[in-house]
């Protein structure tokens, strides 16, 4: 697979993360909540300002620069490491795969460094896109969008069971985006196929030498 070919991936996975994200934030009010297939699939508006499926790090302002900046980091190194499993001649499900984590964490850092700038908060009313500089927060300092929620199973659990008797149980309760999602099936597939997809591949002219022989 070419470099190109995994851009093309990875701008796919932008594009349609990043329209899902701008639908929501200037369609929704925060926390609004639709049904879109009976009760297990929902879109439900929230903003985090931490990483994957609303986790935080540290004080607010200063945990949100901190990840915003090791975003931005990871995103150059995994530019760089994509052309180097190519290169390389890794088999293309590693590449595609390490296409979509990074996809995924691109998608999440246009998100921190952008849309505090662009966009009006939520809190209230439906936001706005507004010119750059009138939004919400500081540049570096955006809320990350998320809406996909996947209440599989939502029920309450009987009252002779230990500790938890008694109490709401939801499953699957993160609300989540199309970047958290890109990376978590480009990390799952690496991880269960890594014996498969992780190996070089041997060139054209190396395999032809091996029959011939």
């Amino acid at each position: 697979m070419r470099y190109r070919h995994a851009l093309l991936i990875v701008f796919l996975v932008i594009l349609a993360d990043q329209f899902f994200k701008i639908y929501i934030k200037t369609n929704f009010y925060y926390g609004q909540e639709v049904n879109v297939i009976g009760d297990w699939f929902k879109l439900h508006f929230i903003e985090n300002e931490g990483m994957a499926f609303g986790m935080r790090l540290g004080d607010a302002d200063t945990g949100k620069l901190i990840l915003t900046l090791f975003r931005l980091v990871a995103v150059c190194f995994g530019f760089y490491l994509l052309k180097r499993i190519i290169v390389k001649g890794y088999s293309k499900g590693a590449i595609i795969c390490g296409a979509l984590i990074l996809a995924g964490a691109l998608g999440n850092l246009i998100d921190s460094i952008f849309y505090g700038m662009i966009f009006t908060e939520s809190s209230f009313h439906i936001a706005k896109m507004v010119p750059f500089g009138q939004g919400y927060g500081k540049l570096f300092h955006g809320r990350v969008v998320d809406m996909l929620y996947f209440p599989l199973v939502d029920t309450q659990l009987p009252s002779w069971v230990p500790i938890w008797g008694g109490k709401n149980f939801t499953f699957f309760e993160p609300v989540f985006n199309i970047a958290d999602a890109a990376i978590s099936v480009g990390v799952l597939i690496l991880v269960f196929f890594q014996k498969k997809l992780v190996h070089r591949q041997e060139p054209p002219a190396a395999k032809t030498a091996v029959h011939n022989g």
